[in-house]
C-alpha cells in the first residue's frame, strides 16, 4: 500500500494505533487486512513500516517493524512569516508551504491584517500540515508557530539569517546572490501590504525588500511564490 499514515511517537518494536479518519480511511477505503504493511510517519524526520495486527470499527493496531532515515527537507531552514488570509485560503497556503519544504510558518499580526490566528484555527492548520506531509512525502512536519506582532518579529531575527520582506519597492529576487546563512526568513504582509511604519521597522532591523513583480498578488499567492523562489535560489 503506497499511502502514508500519521501516528505519534513511533519506534521499532512498539505498537501503534490509528484512530479517527486515519483508521477509517485505511480500513474502509483502502480495505486493509491483518498482515498488510503500510508506511507511517510521526513528524520526527524518519519513515516507518507498520504491520497491521488488528482492525476494529474505530481503530487499527499495528506493530512498527522498520525505521528508515529518509529526508526530503531543504538544505537550510526556511521560515515563512505571513499575515494569514481568511478561511479556506489559509488551508491552501499551509498545504503549498508544506509541499515547498518550508520549515516553519509564523502567523504575523499586522496593522492591516484581516484574520486572527486563534488556538482552534492553529490546530486546524497543524492538521493540514499532517495531511500535506502525507501526500508530498515529507517526514518532518512544518511547524506552525504562535502568532507574533510584525514589529516584534522583525527585530527578533538575527543578522545570521537572510531576511527578505515582500514589498513592491524592493529589488528583484534575481539580483540576490545565493547565500550560505544558517537559514532564511521571508515575510509577506496582508492584502493591503505592510504599512510604511512596518516596512521602515523591518529595514531598520536589517531586512531586505524584495519585489514579486508588477502585479498585485493575494497573500497566499505571494507567500507561496516567495517561498518557492527562495527554495530554488538558495537551495
Amino acid at each position: 500500500m503506497s499511502e502514508r499514515f500519521f501516528a505519534e511517537n513511533l519506534a521499532v518494536g512498539s505498537r501503534a494505533r490509528l484512530t479517527g479518519d486515519e483508521a477509517r480511511h485505511l480500513a474502509a477505503v483502502m480495505r486493509a487486512k491483518v498482515g498488510d504493511e503500510i508506511t507511517l510517519l510521526d513528524g520526527s524526520g524518519a519513515e516507518f513500516t507498520g504491520r497491521i495486527v488488528a482492525i476494529s470499527k474505530s481503530s487499527v493496531d499495528l506493530n512498527v517493524v522498520q525505521r528508515r532515515e529518509l529526508s526530503r527537507e531543504l538544505p537550510f531552514e526556511l521560515t515563512l512569516a505571513v499575515a494569514l488570509p481568511r478561511g479556506e485560503r489559509q488551508k491552501w497556503l499551509v498545504e503549498k508551504a508544506t509541499e515547498l519544504g518550508v520549515t516553519k510558518l509564523v502567523p504575523l499580526e499586522t496593522e492591516r491584517g484581516v484574520a486572527v490566528a486563534k488556538d482552534s484555527s492553529l490546530a486546524r492548520l497543524h492538521r493540514q500540515v499532517i495531511e500535506a506531509s502525507k501526500q508530498c512525502g515529507r517526514n518532518r512536519l512544518m511547524e506552525i508557530g504562535q502568532p507574533l506582532p510584525a514589529l516584534a518579529y522583525f527585530s527578533a531575527i538575527g543578522s545570521d539569517r537572510l531576511r527578505l520582506l515582500a514589498d513592491p519597492a524592493g529589488q528583484s529576487l534575481g539580483q540576490l546572490a545565493p547565500q550560505s546563512q544558517a537559514g532564511v526568513h521571508v515575510a509577506v504582509g496582508p492584502e493591503g501590504g505592510f504599512t510604511s511604519a512596518e516596512v521602515a521597522a523591518a529595514q531598520a532591523a536589517g531586512w531586505t525588500l524584495v519585489s514579486l513583480g508588477p502585479r498585485i498578488l493575494r497573500v497566499e499567492t505571494a507567500a507561496v511564490a516567495l517561498a518557492a523562489c527562495v527554495a530554488l535560489h538558495h537551495g
